[in-house]
Order: C-alpha cells, then structure tokens, then sequence
C-alpha cells in the first residue's frame, strides 16, 4: 500500500475562509445570479459595436466608468462598461467574444449560476474600486473601459480548472491551456513591472485589485500548488524517500509494510486498512486512517 505524505491546510487562513465563505454564500443562495450571464454580455458587446460603427466609437464613451463621471450622477457607468467591446477590429472582437463566451459558460456549468455570478460580478466591482483608487492616488481621471481585467480573470479560472483542455492557437497550433494561463501570468506580470517602472499607479493598482476575485476564488488551490512543489524540492522530501527505503527493507524483516504509532494495527493483519504519514510530526511517523488526525503529533 503506498504512503502518501499529507499536506498542512493552515496556511493562508483568510483565504480559507474567504473561498469557504463563498461556498457558503452560492450553497445557501443558489438562485443567486443571472443565468447564462455571458450571453447578455456578448449580445451587449455586440450591440455597442455597431452603435458604434454606424456613429463613432466617441457617441459610446458615455458607457465607460471613470469617478469624475459618477461624481457627476452618471451611475449607469458602474453597469455599462461591461457592454463596451475591448477591441475595435471586427474580426479580434468576433473571436475574443466566442472564446469567452464559451469559457464563461463552461465556468458556469462547472460552478453553477450562483458562484460564476458572484465570481463575474465581484470581477466588475473590484474593478470599479481599482479604478476609483488609482484615480484618488494619481489624481488622473482612470477611464475603464471593457470587461479585459474580467476576462483575464474567467480565463485563469478556467486554465486552474482545465490545465489540460487544448485549444488551438492561431487556429492552427494546438496548446494547453496551462501553458497559455502561464504566459498570461508572465504578461500580466511583467505589465505590473512596467507600470512601476514608469511610475504609472493605474496600471498597478487595476489588474491588482481587479484580479483580486481569481485569488480569492483560488487562494488555498494555488497555496496548496506552492506547498507541494516546495515540499518536492526540499530536503525533507529527500528524506522521506530514504525513509520508503528503509522501512522497505524492515518490512521484509517485520512482515509488515505500515504500522500505525498509535494503535498497532498492521497492513498484514489489516489489509483493506489505510495508512498515512503525518507530515507535522518531527520524522516519519506512520498512522492508521483513524488515527492519522487524530493523535499527538511527536516533536522530537
């Protein structure tokens, strides 16, 4: 029976309970939301483009979010900006609205209506508040425009969710999604890094806070990914797979692979019986199912 080693869940606890108390939130409010949410904004993309088309691409700056504007009364800017298309060549807009039309409605059939509401809405609202901050701190006018910061966001969501569904680049190239969600993070970061090295507040403090959703949402997954790659490399890690080693010979000379520290049962008298090792304790100290969580943990 292999061993596997267990993983401390503790740390990053606000994240913890932020993500269960959204759990919580979609699990006792599951009429929350609009369903099929993504198609209303594709057909709101749609419509402001060709009101655009047939005016000018000025007519429709009255739907984008900026303080000033809402200072001024203009509240149907903290909605409207969702409707305004991020690119104004047809083709790109054509292809970037199927693409997230088709990972928000595989987010909300994975999700159900209420969490992908609340993921896209609270997307929306901490952008506004991105915006509403790096205007106070720079003291410029941040116009938001388009949802890109929500889309970047849906799309990280779903590369978490589907690291292995492919899609094809350039209609050609077949690539995973892991690896696209990796070179959206190197983009996403090195624009951070160059916003600081042009002193460009904005251009930190928006895909920040406005991303904040995705780490809230993912927070204790990505801590756990960090966790098990830190404990791969490490020299306890090494060890552990000496101690396999040696408990392999023993098992040889005992009759037995696993004993529990606590109770004494045995993989030979018991073999449908689970056994792990606690990875809080100081060495290996092996456990049956019942008392892996349940047991003092040795400190020497």
């Amino acid at each position: 029976m292999t061993c596997i080693p267990t993983f401390s869940t503790q740390e990053g606890p606000a994240l913890k309970k932020l993500s269960d108390a959204v759990d919580r939130f979609c699990y006792r409010h599951p009429r929350f939301g609009v369903p099929d949410l993504m198609r209303f904004i594709v057909i709101g993309n749609v419509v402001v483009y060709l009101l655009a088309m047939f005016s000018k691409w000025s007519a429709v700056s009255f739907l984008s979010f900026s303080l000033q504007d809402l200072l001024h009364g203009e509240l149907w800017r903290l909605v409207t900006f969702l409707f305004v298309p991020d690119n104004t060549k047809l083709l790109v807009l054509a292809i970037s609205l199927y693409f997230y039309y088709f990972i928000g409605s595989t987010l909300e059939r994975e999700w159900g209506t209420a969490k992908f509401s609340l993921y896209y809405i609270s997307g929306a609202v901490l952008t506004v508040l991105a915006a509403i901050v790096a205007t106070l701190i720079s003291g410029w006018n941040v116009t938001v425009s388009g949802t890109s910061y929500v889309n970047l966001s849906m799309f990280f969501a779903f590369a978490m969710l589907y690291p292995d569904a492919q899609v094809l680049l350039l209609f050609i190239l077949p690539v995973k999604m892991k690896w696209l969600g990796w070179a959206s993070a190197a983009w996403f970061a090195g624009g951070i890094l160059w916003s600081l090295i042009q002193w460009n507040p904005a251009g930190v403090l928006l895909p920040l806070i406005a991303l904040l959703n995705f780490f809230i949402f993912f927070g204790p997954d990505l801590l756990s990914f960090v966790d098990r790659h830190r404990r791969r490399y490490s020299p306890k890690t090494v060890q552990f797979k000496k101690a396999v080693r040696s408990q392999a010979k023993r098992a040889q000379e005992q009759g037995y692979h696993h004993k529990c520290e606590v109770c004494g049962r045995t993989d030979t008298d018991y073999p449908d019986l689970q056994f792990r090792y606690c990875s809080r304790c100081a060495g290996y100290h092996c456990f049956c199912q019942d008392h892996i969580f349940n047991h003092v943990h040795f400190t020497e």
